[in-house]
């Protein structure tokens, strides 16, 4: 079975076709600047790597390209577009309606609508990335695979915020929590590879990169997660401040006069590494300072590691415990100084650090010791074949 998975940007359109009979990738790539001036085409079948510049406009023109080039004589991976069928969508927010991937429906797709408010850079382009699909595709099913879906198990002491309760029934404000596809991933892949039954077993996934999360898992199901109604709250992460007491925005709102879009845009774009540094939002680029003596940099990577260690020490006391704390992300999976030091403080927990181990980069290892407490381990993320398991799921049936 072929399955096309599609991840919609407000510029860009990002896809990964599959065979799941091997889960393999039988071609990926990326349409970069849709709507802008130099539109861009990377195109990947196999080993090979092809580059072009596009005349498009919008969505559905940058797939048309994309499916060109699948079927193309001389580059091409498919005979006939036909050999697709089913295509799964990363939606970034699904509000409380949605707790689980969807077949996409006329109502579904109103569904998505309703969300915009609260996902209004990424929701309108994922549903723009559904639509050219359904034109391009006609007849074909798609899903959606909501980024916030994995997380709807919390319960209300961990979802709710201790505002007056109208805020949360006449708007839906309250924790969402996001990154889901890749914590669900990581953790169902994780019990596979240490031989967990993954419904009993309780492990935090700690999904680090320029955008950072933590989740509590317990037998599957998220009893916390670090992100909120957006994903600005948690960790410490390369552009976004993360945790902040809320008052701080209406003192620098009265001190400097910025509005609260304005205040928005700071704490999304410009805080974080990136903020604190004044160097990169680049954890790579921050270490380099940090070792060469800078101040700034020195600070925002202890100020990382002391959120991280912050919720990992509190999930570890919701869950009562854990079998395994696993790392994932572009920091997760190649941050061979952060594992350490976040395995050293762990020692306290009985925790005994593999150094050797510890060496390694992408690729899923344990790096803790065989008479530690908690399992310390590396699964290398893969969001795009999660939502393709989740296409079959619901199209097999």
């Amino acid at each position: 079975m072929k399955v096309l998975v599609i991840n919609s940007g407000s510029s860009s359109l990002k896809f990964t076709l599959f065979d799941m009979t091997s889960k393999t990738v039988v071609a990926k790539g990326l349409v970069e600047r849709i709507g802008l001036k130099t539109p861009h085409l990377i195109y990947q079948p196999g080993d090979k790597k092809f580059e072009e510049a596009l005349t498009i406009k919008n969505h559905s023109e940058a797939l048309k390209s994309v499916c060109d080039k699948l079927v193309a004589p001389e580059v091409g991976v498919l005979k006939s577009l036909s050999e697709v069928q089913a295509i799964g969508h990363r939606v970034l927010h699904g509000g409380s309606k949605y707790t689980a991937p969807i077949i996409v429906s006329e109502a579904v797709k109103e569904g998505i609508r309703d969300c915009f408010v609260l996902g209004p850079l990424h929701n309108p382009a994922n549903l723009g990335g559904i639509e050219a699909c359904e034109t391009v595709f006609p007849g074909v099913p798609n899903v959606a695979v909501f980024d916030t879906a994995f997380h709807q198990t919390m319960g209300p002491e961990a979802y709710l915020y201790a505002i007056p309760r109208e805020y949360y029934e006449k708007y839906q404000v309250r924790k969402y929590g996001f990154h889901g596809t890749s914590h669900k991933f990581v953790y169902f892949n994780t019990c596979e590879f240490l031989g967990l039954d993954p419904a009993k077993a309780k492990i935090i996934t700690c999904h680090l990169g320029n955008g950072s999360s933590l989740a509590a898992v317990n037998g599957g199901n998220v009893l916390d997660t670090s992100m909120g109604l957006t994903p600005l709250m948690g960790l410490v992460m390369g552009t976004r401040c993360g945790d902040m007491d809320p008052a701080v925005m209406p003192f620098l709102m009265k001190k400097t006069g910025k509005t609260a879009d304005e205040m928005d845009d700071i704490f999304n774009k410009k805080s974080g590494l990136l903020g604190v540094s004044g160097i990169s939002s680049d954890m790579r680029d921050i270490e380099v300072a940090r070792d060469s003596g800078n101040k700034n940099a020195k600070e925002a990577y202890a100020m990382f590691i002391h959120r991280l260690t912050h919720y990992i020490g509190g999930y570890y006391l919701l869950l009562g415990g854990a079998d395994a704390i696993v790392f994932t992300g572009g920091i997760g999976e190649n941050g061979i100084t952060t594992r350490e030091i976040i395995a050293k403080k762990l020692a306290v927990l009985g925790v005994t650090f593999d150094a050797e181990a510890n060496k390694s980069r992408g690729e899923q290892i344990v790096f803790s010791k065989e008479d530690s407490t908690i399992k310390l381990v590396v699964t290398p993320t893969n969001e795009e074949l999660m939502i393709a398991m989740e296409t079959v799921k619901l199209t097999s049936k």
